[in-house]
């Protein structure tokens, strides 16, 4: 059976390993891109099963990020666990302000979890949204 892939998106090193490494030790292939625009080449290249997205990043953010991915016929499928230390709120409010401006087309993400996320939570979270792909 093939391993199915992650595509996690952060500019922080050490937030990459924890989720590497708790990704990796329950039989998933790990992607790994340290800004959105890493991301969006990474998720183009790889087609990803799941992404986990950073929102501040340098170069391009993860709003740039998440907005390509849902504007894209071939990546618009791929579930998003947005993990940020920015409070859901001011994401959905943003969010609600760029569907403004676009049209309504940019869906809110499957997941949102606030930095630091708590492991065994992350990884239901992300196996639920697998099983159902």
């Amino acid at each position: 059976m093939k391993k199915q892939k992650i595509l996690i998106v952060d500019d922080e090193q050490d937030m990459r390993i924890f989720l590497s490494t708790l990704f990796e030790t329950s039989g998933y292939k790990i992607i790994e891109a340290e800004d959105g625009q890493e991301g969006i080449k990474a998720a183009g290249d790889n087609i990803p099963d799941l992404i986990t997205l950073d929102i501040m990043m340098p170069k391009e953010g993860g709003i740039f990020m998440y907005q390509q991915l849902k504007t894209n016929e071939r990546l618009k499928h791929i579930p998003v666990i947005i993990l940020s230390a920015i409070a859901k709120k001011t994401f959905n409010h943003y969010l609600k302000m760029l569907n403004i401006k676009l049209g309504g087309i940019v869906p809110q993400p499957e997941a949102y979890m606030e930095k630091p996320p708590e492991a065994e939570e992350l990884l239901g979270i992300a196996q639920n949204l697998l099983n159902q792909a």
